[in-house]
């Protein structure tokens, strides 16, 4: 695995970019997979700017190395976590659910480097043009909130489209994954589930357990309605919402349904009634590692898939 311009961008050993989940990437996860070579991403969800600060201070604590921290656009929190972001000068910023356009001449000013999370080729050129440093190009592969194109579709759409670096995520857990977005023109990967199964991750127990027991057609699509479609393993939720939209059911309804199903299940284990975010690539994950294992393990992959090539 040979560095690539995202690399030298972020000043990381690896071109794997850590995915900032909601009550999942908390400062553990990121610094070890910072402390590992790749870039670990905090993800700050709906949680406010103290909780953000907390949790930068712990990821300095553990690790020297450059870390993320993901913002959620559409978050009541999102000018305080923001303020928090400037006055700790975090290094890189990942965003979705929004446009970070305004805060972008702030940031610049402090040398942070802006990462949105794009499904389409028409908001990755509008974000280009906001001065983004490169953006992740997401497909509906991928766990939480999704759009419609498949990671093999989207990415060398964006990649011919724009200038700036393009990381791919959705459907990536090892090395043939990291080959293969690079392959179609990504300079990197963005990868979420496979971390969610790393030692160093917080969540509950029973949802690492649910996903080393999740086979390739376990996850389900809910909410597509609302406008916020969501990825998760299918559980008694996912059935419920199934239902719900069969019988369109009023979009406020389905919404206040999901209000705080996430933190039910990455903090408190449900695994019935909780929503367990997870992408498509779950059935491929069979063991809980550390994170350095992890990026070890797709690194040498990758390698092996190269070597096999030049074959």
């Amino acid at each position: 695995m040979r560095k690539t311009v995202i690399c030298d961008l972020l000043g990381i050993e690896y071109p794997i970019i850590q995915g900032g989940m909601a009550w999942v990437s908390t400062a553990s996860l990121a610094a070890a997979v910072s402390e590992a070579g790749g870039l670990g991403i905090i993800g700050s969800g709906h949680n406010d700017g103290k909780w953000v600060r907390e949790q930068v201070i712990r990821a300095r604590e553990i690790t020297a190395k450059p870390f993320g921290v993901n913002v959620m656009m559409m978050s009541p929190f999102v000018e305080e976590v923001m303020q928090v972001i400037l006055e700790e000068k975090v290094p890189v910023i990942t965003t979705g659910a929004g446009n970070p356009a305004k805060y972008i001449p702030q940031l610049k000013e402090i040398g942070t480097k802006v990462i949105p999370v794009i499904p389409s080729v028409a908001l990755a050129q509008r974000l280009e043009k906001a001065g983004v440093d490169a953006v992740v190009a997401e497909g509906t592969e991928s766990g939480g909130h999704i759009g419609e194109l498949t990671t093999m579709a989207l990415v060398p759409q964006v990649v011919d489209a724009v200038k700036i670096p393009v990381i791919a995520a959705g459907g990536i857990a090892d090395g043939r994954g990291v080959v293969a977005a690079l392959a179609l023109g990504a300079a990197g990967v963005q990868i979420g589930t496979r971390f969610m199964c790393a030692l160093e991750c917080e969540i509950h127990e029973n949802i690492k357990q649910m996903i080393l027991k999740a086979k390739d057609r376990d996850t389900a699509v809910s909410g597509r309605v609302t406008g916020h479609p969501v990825r998760s393993l299918k559980n008694k939720l996912t059935k419920l919402y199934e239902e719900m939209e069969r019988n369109c059911a009023p979009v406020t309804e389905m919404e206040e349904l999901g209000a705080g199903k996430l933190k039910s299940a990455m903090i408190d284990g449900d695994t019935e009634t909780g929503t367990v975010a997870c992408g498509q690539i779950a059935g491929l994950i069979k063991e809980i590692k550390t994170a350095e294992e992890i990026i070890n393990e797709i690194i040498t992959g990758a390698r092996s898939v190269v070597a096999t090539l030049e074959v």
